[in-house]
């Protein structure tokens, strides 16, 4: 159907509304009858007819990237990376290899699986390409040309697409130069509020990550030159409420983030929680940091990007890029 709107239309295909109706339309104009579900599923996945040629801006960042001029000290993933990006100039014609998996489909078992074979064979043909391109690379900077296994190779060609490279600042980065612009920003945002009471219970605002940031950061401060945590003892709840915004105000202030104001509610909150840990908070938050070691051990699926702030009275949480 692609084919025959591009030969009615200059050779292009749908772009704009009208144009992707119409198109819709034309496979349907085609059922002999209502319940064809080819075409059904055909219409519903009309969207990829349309969807733009070539590899997208993520990927093409990557392959751009300074790392993808290998020497002998790259890492295995820039090795491949390099060779992807060779790939994509020449054998791939401007795409990246294929995957070699189709969808589920309405179809005798014999015609889908003569279509995965046709799948799989283009996908092994770009699979060979790459893992020789990836050889001559590392023989290239004088390193092992087996060195990078097959299993390897095959995987990086059936992920090609969805690459990506994460980088991070150091935590003691963070907090001895954060991103001032951001925390400004944050600490500045138009819909933060003050805590307030609805049911007899203290509810925060919508967005109070980067106040509950400072604040951490402040009763770590605080800590540190009391020997005690903010609200630890009742009897001192007044003094120390005072000391943890005198705190929080420097803090601050060493942050450039001079005039920034946080929340009374916000200062009492943290004094009145006085260093509790709830059970049910704690588990949630290591099952988030358990859950990103994950992904970071095994390198697959993007790790969280930022400090995580988790709010456990509204349930809410934020990333705070810093």
């Amino acid at each position: 159907m692609a084919e025959e709107w591009a030969n009615t239309h200059g050779g292009k295909l749908p772009s704009t509304r009208e144009e992707k109706k119409q198109f819709k339309d034309l496979i349907k104009s085609k059922m002999i009858t209502v319940d064809e579900e080819n075409y059904k599923e055909a219409m519903e996945a009309s969207f990829k007819v349309f969807s733009p040629q070539g590899i997208g801006p993520n990927l093409q960042k990557i392959i751009n990237d300074s790392c993808s001029e290998v020497d002998s000290n790259s890492s295995d993933f820039w090795v491949m990376v390099a060779a992807l990006k060779e790939f994509i100039a020449s054998e791939g014609g401007g795409e990246s290899p294929l995957e070699g998996s189709i969808p589920d489909m309405t179809s005798s078992t014999e015609l889908y699986v003569n279509l995965q074979k046709t799948y799989q064979a283009k996908a092994e043909a770009d699979f060979l390409v790459m893992e020789q391109r990836v050889k001559n690379l590392l023989k290239k900077i004088n390193r092992d040309p087996a060195s990078i296994s097959k299993a390897n190779i095959k995987s990086f060609c059936r992920n090609a697409r969805k690459l990506a490279v994460c980088r991070y600042r150091l935590v003691e980065d963070e907090f001895n130069s954060p991103v001032q612009p951001e925390l400004q920003k944050y600490l500045t945002d138009e819909d933060y509020g003050t805590l307030q009471e609805a049911n007899t219970l203290k509810v925060l605002p919508e967005n109070t990550a980067a106040g509950l940031y400072i604040l951490l950061r402040a009763a770590d401060r605080f800590a540190a030159n009391y020997n005690k945590f903010p609200g630890q003892f009742d009897g001192e709840m007044d003094e120390d409420i005072s000391r943890l915004k005198s705190t929080a105000v420097g803090l601050l202030n060493d942050l450039g983030c001079n005039g920034s104001a946080i929340s009374e509610d916000l200062i009492n909150e943290m004094c009145r929680y006085g260093a509790s840990e709830l059970h049910v908070v704690a588990a949630f938050v290591g099952g988030v940091a358990s859950q990103e070691v994950i992904k970071l051990i095994t390198r697959q699926f993007i790790p969280m990007s930022g400090t995580f702030i988790f709010n456990g009275i509204d349930h809410k949480s934020q990333l705070l890029l810093l």
